[in-house]
């Protein structure tokens, strides 16, 4: 019966995690398009986008359980996610969606230090050199020494920290609370922290940009519930590598509709740190 749930898991678990990243995909896309194209400010975006998804989100939560005995550690996840919501927002008004979701694969190198820091796993030097030259494709795809470089460029990178650190949360949580729990409280936690980070920039989208925020909304809804599922069913070291299908996804999302198209250099940069982030799989294995 174990090895049956363990194998449907392996199957389950990855399928879930790409939808998500599929629906992700989507969402930058939309968040992108209302900040470059209308011009609304990315707090404003952030607020509307998670309070719309808590919104839509009820439908496939409703019968989780509204309790739980970890308040603490889900308001550190809400947190985390938070901090990471204003950074990468802030950092697809700013740079091109292939640059951004580039650095992002970062993530699975921090959720290795993170690990090793605060879960108190082995740090060998396997993962430290692995950390080390993922650090190193990114650098690759800053490309700090070119006139075209913008500090702005790192929000992508801030992001992947804090969600990494989100995620690592997300995992403890899992061995005692229901996907749709940990959704909504993700999502319903979220609003009001965001509603505090749009004060200054204020709350009025424009009417040629609603329909992105509203879509952003229900995709990141979905995304949201799936990836806790995929969480539930799987291990997180697991389902670490299939995240790599985020890249292609948002670069061919990003070149159809906003004609961004990627640098070699960048492809260079994200092989970089897809050898370390299989170099950290194989060592998690």
């Amino acid at each position: 019966m174990i090895q049956m749930e363990m194998k449907r898991g392996a199957v389950i678990g990855p399928m879930y995690f790409v939808t998500a990243g599929a629906l992700f995909a989507g969402a930058n896309t939309a968040v992108q398009g209302a900040a470059m194209l209308y011009g609304v400010p990315s707090p404003t975006i952030a607020f509307w986008q998670y309070a719309l998804a808590a919104l839509a989100a009820l439908p496939l939560v409703w019968h989780a359980p509204w309790r739980t005995d970890r308040p603490g550690l889900h308001i550190l996840r809400v947190v985390l996610a938070a901090i990471g919501v204003q950074f990468w927002v802030a950092g697809l008004a700013h740079v091109p969606i292939w640059q951004a979701v580039a650095l992002i694969l970062t993530s699975p190198l921090f959720v290795t230090l993170g690990a090793g820091l605060f879960l108190r796993e082995r740090l060998t030097w396997s993962r430290v050199m692995a950390v080390l030259l993922g650090g190193f494709g990114g650098v690759l795809i800053l490309a700090p020494w070119e006139e075209a470089f913008s500090w702005a460029a790192l929000l992508p990178v801030g992001a992947a920290a804090f969600w990494a650190g989100s995620s690592l949360v997300t995992k403890l949580l899992t061995r005692t609370e229901d996907a749709g729990t940990l959704t909504l409280a993700l999502l319903v936690l979220l609003v009001p922290i965001n509603g505090v980070a749009a004060l200054e920039a204020g709350f009025v989208v424009t009417a040629e940009a609603l329909w992105l925020v509203a879509l952003s909304g229900l995709l990141i809804a979905g995304a949201q519930y799936l990836l806790a599922k995929a969480y539930v069913v799987a291990d997180a070291a697991y389902l670490q590598p299939f995240d790599h299908l985020k890249l292609p996804l948002n670069v061919l999302l990003g070149l159809v509709f906003f004609g961004f198209a990627p640098p070699g250099l960048m492809w260079v940069g994200a092989a970089v740190i897809l050898l370390a982030g299989a170099w950290v799989m194989r060592e998690e294995a």
